[in-house]
């Protein structure tokens, strides 16, 4: 079920209206009765360990590879964590 809302009456109630949407319901926030933005709940993450498909003919992967990659390199992409 979709619920509504109206931003300038909601203001502060930001929290709540994502848990509304984590709890499953659809939530639609709108500005002078026009639809602004839907919350809804984030697709869970598989976190399995990638396996190669052997299409590139890959037998053997770092145990590291899914490692998040070390600052001074991420520096190296631009991004600046």
């Amino acid at each position: 079920m979709t619920h509504v809302f109206n931003l300038t009456e909601e203001e502060g109630q930001l929290s709540s209206l994502v848990d509304r949407a984590v709890s499953g319901e659809e939530v639609v926030i709108t500005r002078h009765g026009q639809a602004l933005a839907k919350l809804v709940p984030m697709p869970s993450v598989n976190k399995e360990p990638r396996k190669p498909s052997g299409l590139l003919k890959i037998e053997w992967i770092a145990p590291d590879f899914d490692d998040p990659l070390p600052p001074e390199i991420l520096k190296q992409f631009g991004y600046d964590p």
